[in-house]
């Protein structure tokens, strides 16, 4: 019985993830991308101009990455990535909960109004519509990811006695929100077009942190 050949597409993909392992090329091609971003931005970036930031050849290039959309995508992983690191570590460097919770929020509340960020999820949303695998794969390696990491630390509390919530998943998504209100819209649609200042992002977060605490919160 003769095999089915496998559809030139899926072949080609495979055969990508299969060459472009080489982690130190990748990060050399994904070095030479953020300073074209940067410089250039998005729309005016090609395959060309990184290749040459990058020091590789426009066929290696596309070994390790199918098209300029998904290479923004795996610079912007990998830069929030970093970033979020140290949110979380805010969790579980101070035993009090609601300084935790606090310095967490106002961690990841100057990552998400920064330019970069804004950029990215102005851009991920962009492309969306035609590419969704590639809006999913954003969601899930970011906002979904993070929303399961403060559902764990919510967990740890409820054990501890320290609050009491039936949906932590729930929970840690209205957290999250809380302390984006007002913040962050209307950066993205780029109606302020200044980062908010320190104190009125701790403003926002002590208020988010107050409220989440005043519903789940062990009454004792």
């Amino acid at each position: 019985m003769t095999d089915i050949a496998e559809p030139p597409v899926k072949q080609a993909r495979r055969n990508r993830r299969i060459a472009g392992t080489d982690p130190d090329k990748r990060r050399q091609i994904l070095d030479g991308a953020l300073d074209v971003f940067k410089a250039r931005g998005f729309d005016a970036a090609s395959m060309n101009d990184i290749a040459a930031a990058a020091n590789v050849s426009k066929g290696t290039l596309y070994v390790y990455f199918e098209d300029k959309e998904h290479l923004f995508v795996a610079l912007i992983e990998r830069e929030r990535e970093a970033q979020k690191r140290g949110a979380f570590e805010a969790l579980d460097e101070d035993p009090d909960l609601a300084h935790a919770l606090s310095n967490f929020g106002e961690r990841l509340l100057r990552l998400l109004v920064s330019d970069f960020a804004l950029s990215a999820h102005r851009i991920v949303i962009g492309v969306a519509e035609r590419m969704p695998e590639l809006g999913r794969e954003f969601y899930e390696n970011g906002p979904m990811q993070g929303a399961r990491r403060i559902a764990d630390y919510l967990d740890r509390k409820v054990a501890q006695g320290q609050l009491e919530i039936d949906d932590t998943a729930l929970a840690a998504v209205q957290f999250l929100d809380l302390c984006q209100a007002t913040l962050l819209r209307p950066r993205l649609f780029n109606a302020v077009r200044k980062p908010p200042s320190e104190a009125e992002i701790a403003r926002v977060v002590a208020s988010a942190v107050e409220m989440f605490l005043a519903r789940y919160a062990t009454r004792r």
